[in-house]
């Protein structure tokens, strides 16, 4: 392992006699105070987790020992850092979901996540669905991309219905691409609506499985949820908001532009799709994969790829996925389209 890959900007390495350093300024005593935990709790899980020395004095927090135990603990500090800087607070849970992401294991307790209903629980299945979750936590703007059946868009919903109900956005936006799968929606009867509503259906039904129907009523009437085409998007700035881009592979690159470039301050962006199921006309590029090219290495976002390992739909499902995923390997250009 490259040692020096785990240390971000701002960290200082010093090389020790058969140990390593780094150091990370925390000038503000409040930040210190929070980061560190109560009777530093927080900084005594880290040291104790990975077996390095953690001091911190006169503003200045220094890690030192193995090499790859220094960059793990210096990622999870960056992390609970982030995290902090965001939502004001770094609670227990979070300390052990990233030491869990750092040390490649899943986290032991998986936080349920927070929505209306008082009578059900939500949470990650998987450890792929656990680093989706924690991603969305930790991050800004989040692409999710795997098969379908493994949590994308469920999760992603119900993460911002719980940055609603804590009061961490004021809306939430959710949003897909009207691209047709094979038919021609034109020919269905009705208006306009009538006709858009069948691209926005999973999101509905991802929504009314955690606020009941006149709730979710009421908000929409209030303009603090809106479930619309992307096309809607364009001209607007979109500030404490959660926006979710479902089936972002039949973005165009203008398009997935558009869609990025709306986030607004305090804002929180997921993108999911399944890069394998395109929509769009042949040979044209999805915005999907030209965002992941372009962006994935920018600090304060996150790339999440779940497999079908992660899906928990059915169980017939995974084989499902499985027998087509050979097929296509087996004959390329006739690999079906659609999820």
């Amino acid at each position: 392992m490259d040692e020096t890959s785990f240390f971000p900007s701002g960290w200082v390495r010093r090389p020790l006699a058969k140990m390593h350093e780094a150091t990370l300024s925390l000038a503000d005593p409040q930040l210190a105070l929070a980061l560190l935990g109560t009777l530093d709790q927080h900084l005594k899980t880290i040291r104790d987790a990975l077996d390095v020395t953690v001091t911190h004095r006169q503003g200045e927090l220094r890690v030192c020992g193995e090499p790859e135990s220094v960059g793990k603990a210096i990622t999870a500090f960056e992390q609970l850092k982030s995290k902090l800087q965001r939502s004001g607070v770094v609670t227990s849970e979070d300390v052990a979901a990233v030491l869990a992401l750092v040390m490649g294991e899943p986290p032991r307790e998986s936080r349920a996540i927070d929505i209306f209903d008082a009578g059900r629980t939500i949470r990650p299945r998987t450890p792929g669905q656990a680093r989706y979750v924690q991603s969305i936590r930790n991050h800004d703007l989040v692409f999710a991309i795997g098969p379908a059946g493994s949590g994308k868009t469920y999760l992603g919903v119900a993460m911002a219905v719980e940055a609603l109900k804590r009061r961490q956005v004021r809306k939430i936006v959710l949003v897909r691409p009207a691209v047709e799968a094979g038919e021609n929606l034109g020919f269905l009867p009705g208006d306009l609506q009538a006709k858009i509503n069948p691209y926005l259906r999973p999101l509905l039904d991802a929504l009314r499985e955690m606020i009941d129907h006149e709730q979710i009523k009421r908000l929409m009437e209030m303009d603090v949820i809106e479930v619309l085409p992307l096309a809607y998007m364009r001209g607007r700035t979109l500030n404490e908001a959660f926006i979710i881009l479902d089936e972002a592979q039949n973005t165009t690159v203008a398009q997935m532009k558009m869609f990025l470039t709306r986030m607004g301050e305090k804002s929180k962006i997921v993108v999911s799709g399944d890069v394998t199921q395109t929509d769009l006309p042949r040979h044209a590029t999805s915005g999907l994969n030209d965002a992941l090219r372009r962006l994935q290495r920018i600090r304060g976002v996150g790339v999440v790829k779940l497999t079908k390992a992660d899906i928990v739909r059915h169980r017939l499902v995974q084989e499902i996925v499985r027998a087509y995923d050979e097929e296509g390997q087996s004959s390329p250009r006739h690999r079906p389209k659609g999820t």
